[in-house]
């Protein structure tokens, strides 16, 4: 935990605070004492309120990917339309982590040099503050329009098509580049991970120890803003320069030798409108072949007409639903998807939940998780959970335990049709 004298050492800093401020327009702000967060929705608009916050004890400050025209107007309890309506934008920010920062550093390199490659130029980078990297590209970069889209309304759904793109062009390269420095077996022996584990398909995949992804789980989530402290590393979110990731040193990130850099994170000076379209484009052509490929898995066996017993349920989704004591926000976005796509209605998903909840070591405020669900239902289209390669929603959550039919599945839900599909067979052949 991080003490009191070096919060107000460090943000008693007249630059440290006007960085910060800048940092905050249009953003929705949360700000953290230690272990626990302040009240939301939040806005800075003055330096000096960050000393004064400071003097009451705060520790970090978050702000959102999300632009909006008055974050005050933000309650759980807006429908769809209305948070849209007063959305004007988002950021797009890539998330690196990894518990070895050394192969956090190789792949923020990579994906600062995809985004160099998409001609992008209004790239910017910050250290996470504890093991990794946040990636940013400024919203003004992105067009107006998409596939005859309004960008401004693809959120979450364009960040997680961006992230997933950039993580599929960059997947081999990463491979090599940590092979080069290390050999498999000392990976092994580093990560704990099983040689199985690490090796798919006679390849050596990288996401099985690192994770790249959007930090956000769902609207309003936040992330650490920069030059703010990070409690548990008492590190600071520097900016740094994009092309020299691989030279940054930790010692730099400490509060007292932290300087402003030159390079801003989310610089809109910099951005030239509309220089991000080929991205876009492209991930949204990337990923609907994919959708395209998981759906006609998820189709093949039969079309889901009434809710799947929880017989049928995978081993992950069962882990879950005993309760866990850390990740139940991303299990809660987990469950939601999954019971939707098979065939849970909303009332029966909310009993569900709540009961789920009760089981969780820590519960989830309530008004948080029917905010979740009333949101998920506003979107008035089933979203299949992550797929089960996603390291960031199984196996850091500690509930990635496969059985045999595992390996023949990409996602829970088909792990569920499979199942309930060969029982099926079974029970027709026994009449």
């Amino acid at each position: 935990m991080l003490s009191l004298n070096i919060t107000l050492s460090y943000y008693k800093r007249r630059d440290i605070q006007e960085e910060i401020i800048r940092a905050a327009e249009n953003k929705e702000i949360a700000v953290r004492y230690n272990d626990k967060f302040g009240n939301r929705p939040d806005v800075l608009n003055n330096p000096n309120d960050i000393l004064e916050l400071a003097k009451q004890k705060a520790t970090s400050f978050h702000c959102s990917e999300e632009l909006w025209r008055n974050p005050l107007q933000l309650n759980p309890n807006m429908k769809k339309h209305e948070i849209d309506e007063l959305r004007v934008g988002w950021d797009l920010i890539l998330d690196i982590d990894c518990d070895f920062f050394e192969y956090s550093k190789i792949a923020a390199d990579l994906l600062i040099k995809a985004l160099e490659f998409c001609e992008i130029k209004s790239i910017s980078c910050k250290f996470s503050g504890n093991k990794g990297f946040h990636i940013g590209v400024p919203f003004k970069a992105f067009p107006e329009k998409v596939h005859n889209q309004d960008v401004r309304l693809l959120f979450p759904d364009g960040l997680k098509r961006i992230a997933a793109y950039l993580s599929e062009i960059i997947k081999k390269e990463l491979a090599k580049k940590i092979l080069n420095n290390e050999d498999i077996s000392i990976i092994v022996n580093k990560t704990g991970k099983s040689f199985n584990e690490l090796v798919k398909k006679g390849e050596f995949d990288p996401y099985s120890i690192l994770t790249i992804d959007t930090i956000l789980i769902s609207s309003r989530h936040l992330y650490r803003m920069p030059y703010s402290l990070h409690e548990k590393s008492e590190l600071v979110s520097v900016p740094i320069d994009p092309k020299k990731v691989l030279e940054f040193d930790k010692e730099y990130a400490k509060p007292q030798n932290v300087k402003i850099s030159k390079f801003g994170f989310l610089d809109v000076k910099k951005v030239t409108k509309g220089e991000a379209k080929k991205l876009i484009v492209q991930a949204f052509d990337f990923s609907s072949k994919v959708e395209e490929d998981i759906d006609v898995e998820r189709r093949k066996d039969y079309e889901i007409k009434d809710a799947m017993p929880e017989k049928f349920f995978p081993p992950c989704i069962k882990l879950i639903s005993n309760g866990l004591a850390d990740g139940r926000k991303r299990s809660l976005f987990i469950l939601i998807n999954f019971l939707t796509s098979l065939g849970w209605g909303y009332k029966e998903i909310e009993e569900y939940l709540k009961e789920w909840n009760k089981k969780n070591t820590e519960q989830l405020r309530e008004n948080y998780l029917l905010g979740q669900l009333r949101y998920h239902k506003q979107q008035k289209k089933k979203i299949l959970p992550s797929n089960c390669n996603n390291n960031m929603y199984y196996v850091d959550i500690g509930v990635c335990k496969p059985d045999n039919l595992c390996s023949k599945i990409k996602n829970p839900v088909s792990y569920s049709i499979r199942k309930s599909f060969f029982v099926r067979k079974e029970v027709k052949k026994e009449k």
